[in-house]
């Protein structure tokens, strides 16, 4: 994590660099003594983390945050306690009263890490979350009646109302679903959104034809046929295209 230390007193910004020396997790790419230096080394360096002194000459570390447009994680470093509330009004994640104790560092540090961590999980969690594609299974319930579909076969999904109707073989069921969150969930290397009403099976396009406005007539096999809406021609032209 890639820091910076902001505090007019250059005794105090020696005492944390060599406090954090410790910490191989940490990083310091630079100091500064007041909020203007501070704000130029921030835009110059976008550091991950911010050790930040309340009060200094001109703007305090407040005024700083506030004229920044992306603030990074931020450690307030101050003699004075009676900012404390302030400071987690700006989602500081720690306030650390001066002189600092090692032992009071080393719980922002770990504070730090598992706050680092649990970012990583979340963006690997994100990242993994797999797609629907062709060869994917979907259970399918309409009434009494239930269906496993292998997603290969579903050649369109239309909207009605609060529901998704679905084609596949000669069954079209319905499911209470929206079909905004249902284009989420699927892969869009198979499936385009053909329209508010429609996501089609690429797979299953055998013509296109243009249509009015600008916009095209899509033919699937079996002989459905749905209209890419002016807006999404052009996206459609460039997916089927080489």
């Amino acid at each position: 994590m890639r820091a910076l230390i902001i505090d007019d007193e250059r005794l105090a910004r020696k005492e944390l660099t060599n406090l954090l020396q410790e910490y191989q997790e940490i990083e310091i790419i630079g100091e500064a003594a007041n909020a203007e230096e501070a704000q130029e080394k921030i835009n110059s360096l976008k550091p991950d983390l911010l050790f930040l002194d309340i009060q200094m000459p001109g703007k305090t570390g407040f005024e700083l945050l506030e004229d920044l447009e992306a603030v990074p994680e931020v450690v307030f470093t101050t003699a004075y306690d009676e900012y404390a509330l302030k400071a987690f009004d700006f989602n500081a994640l720690d306030y650390l009263l001066k002189p600092i104790e090692p032992s009071r560092l080393k719980e922002t540090v770990q504070k730090l890490i598992a706050k680092e961590k649990k970012a990583k999980v979340e963006m690997m969690d994100e990242v993994d979350e797999k797609k629907l594609g062709p060869q994917d299974r979907v259970f399918v319930k309409d009434s009494d009646k239930c269906w496993f579909v292998k997603l290969e076969n579903v050649r369109l999904f239309e909207s009605d109302g609060n529901y998704i109707k679905i084609y596949f073989d000669n069954q079209k069921p319905m499911i209470h679903k929206s079909l905004n969150a249902l284009d989420e969930k699927l892969d869009d290397r198979f499936f385009f959104r053909a329209s508010r009403k429609h996501v089609i099976n690429l797979t299953w396009v055998e013509s296109i034809e243009s249509w009015f406005n600008g916009g095209l007539m899509v033919v699937l096999r079996g002989g459905d046929k749905v209209e890419v809406s002016r807006r999404q021609a052009a996206r459609f032209k460039e997916k089927m295209s080489l």
